[in-house]
Order: structure tokens, then C-alpha cells, then sequence
């Protein structure tokens, strides 16, 4: 799917939404981001030596993930609920494409488990386990 119809799947918009295009294959959820280099996030980390932050990464994973709960429920919007294990191995720097890959782990509406990771080139850079709840507006 292109980033139109990642919109249709998660709230994020420009400067946040962190997928260029994303597809649901074999029960994996699989996406990318190509990181051009004027992003927001990299204007003060590093100056001079620009690296995506850590943070920045989980985003993407989870991001990429929501492919994985597209069907959960259209009216409602995925939240982070936790974070556990997450490992970062590499840098990723302005000219990389980070491919996401994320697994469902686990469902119990409206929470949903996974376990994500993002490399470049084949090579690991952040991995970890993430926790969403699928909430509809009107019960926050």
C-alpha cells in the first residue's frame, strides 16, 4: 500500500507518518522508509552528523505494525501501551531506506502484541516488542 492508503489505516500525517509504503505478506507486516535528510528530527540530532534517533525508530516499527491490526477496527486509532526489549544495533543515516518487519505475537482486542525490526541494507539497526490498544475516540 502507498501512503495514501497507510492514511487509511493510522492517523499520522506529515512530518509524522514515517512509511513510504507498507504490505501485508505471509502474516508479516513489511514497510519502508527512505530517510531524505531535511526531516525535523534530524535538525538537532546530530549537528553536523545527523542520525535518526532511537525514538524515531520505535515509530517507524510501529507504525509498520498497524498494517498488522489494519482490520481491528476502522473507526478506532492504535496507541502504544509498551515498549519492551528494544535494541538499537546500528545508526541510521540520511540516504538510508530502513524495511521494517513486524509479527503479531499476540491478540486480545483491543491489544495487540508484536515484535518489530528495522534494518538497512540487511543489516539490523533497532529491534523490539511492542504493545498497542485499538481505542475508539468515544471510550478514551
Amino acid at each position: 500500500m502507498n501512503r495514501d492508503e497507510i492514511k487509511k489505516i493510522i492517523p499520522h500525517r506529515e512530518p509524522m507518518l514515517l512509511l513510504d509504503d507498507a504490505a501485508l505478506v505471509n502474516g508479516e507486516a513489511l514497510g519502508h522508509y527512505a530517510v531524505r535528510g531535511d526531516e525535523f528530527f534530524l535538525r538537532g540530532h546530530f549537528p553536523g552528523s545527523p542520525v535518526v534517533p532511537g525514538a524515531i525508530l520505535c515509530e517507524m516499527m510501529g507504525q509498520a505494525a498497524c498494517v498488522l491490526i489494519e482490520g481491528a477496527d476502522q473507526a478506532a486509532t492504535p496507541y502504544f501501551t509498551g515498549m519492551n526489549n528494544v535494541r538499537f544495533k546500528n545508526k541510521v543515516l540520511p540516504g538510508d531506506t530502513v524495511e521494517l518487519k513486524s509479527v503479531l505475537v499476540k491478540a486480545k482486542p483491543p491489544f495487540y502484541f508484536v515484535k518489530s525490526e528495522g534494518s538497512v541494507n540487511g543489516k539490523l539497526c533497532a529491534c523490539g516488542e511492542f504493545s498497542f490498544a485499538v481505542i475508539k475516540e468515544e471510550d478514551l
